[in-house]
């Protein structure tokens, strides 16, 4: 019971850092203002990390390579602490257990990336349903842009409403139960068979 609430913990906080470092990342790459609220909430939990780590790994063609690089890190940190408290018997030092280690936390990037999509997609269309002109639009519309632009290009409204985010989200749930579970699965069984 004790190990159940250790490993919710260790994902509760490593997965909400994940999510901000990648937020602060994505923002900036996108070239959203940080401006309105939520920029200005992101910049404020992560500030105490990202302003010292910049000063070693300073942006590279406009990417914040810092926060990208917090957010890696965290997710192989979190992945080694909840490896560390299970009965599975294996060693970190093995080079299988470090490629695998170093897999499935880039999995978790590509995986938290995907739920930040799919918030701001949810986000953007109950917005565009109950409050169009909220000054939430521009940031959410800068964000999902460039993976709904091109299905709009195949896909024309049905009845004049656009199911655009309705398959993008669909996509995306159907990227996260099937492969990216299965993916991380398969990668940690080869890490217990790496000790």
């Amino acid at each position: 019971m004790f190990v159940e609430a250790l490993q919710f913990l260790l994902r509760s906080v490593g997965g909400f850092l994940i999510l901000v470092f990648l937020a602060r990342f994505y923002l900036q790459a996108f070239q959203t203002s940080f401006r309105h609220p939520l920029g200005q909430f992101v910049l404020a939990l992560t500030n105490w990390a990202v302003l010292p780590v910049r000063r070693v790994l300073p942006p590279l063609r406009g990417y914040d390579t810092a926060s990208f690089a917090l957010a890696g890190f965290t997710a192989l940190l979190m992945h080694m602490l909840l490896l560390a408290i299970t009965p599975w018997p294996f060693v970190f030092i093995a080079p299988l257990s470090l490629l695998a280690l170093a897999l499935v936390a880039a999995l978790e990037l590509f995986k938290m990336s995907l739920y930040l999509l799919f918030a701001a997609v949810l986000g953007q269309a109950v917005l565009s349903w109950i409050a169009p002109y909220n000054p939430l639009m521009p940031l959410l519309n800068t964000l999902t842009a460039p993976f709904l632009r091109p299905l709009r290009r195949v896909i024309p409204p049905v009845g004049g409403i656009d199911i655009t985010p309705l398959l993008l989200l669909l996509a995306i749930q159907l990227v996260l139960s099937v492969f990216v579970a299965h993916l991380e699965t398969a990668i940690l069984q080869h890490v217990s068979m790496a000790g």
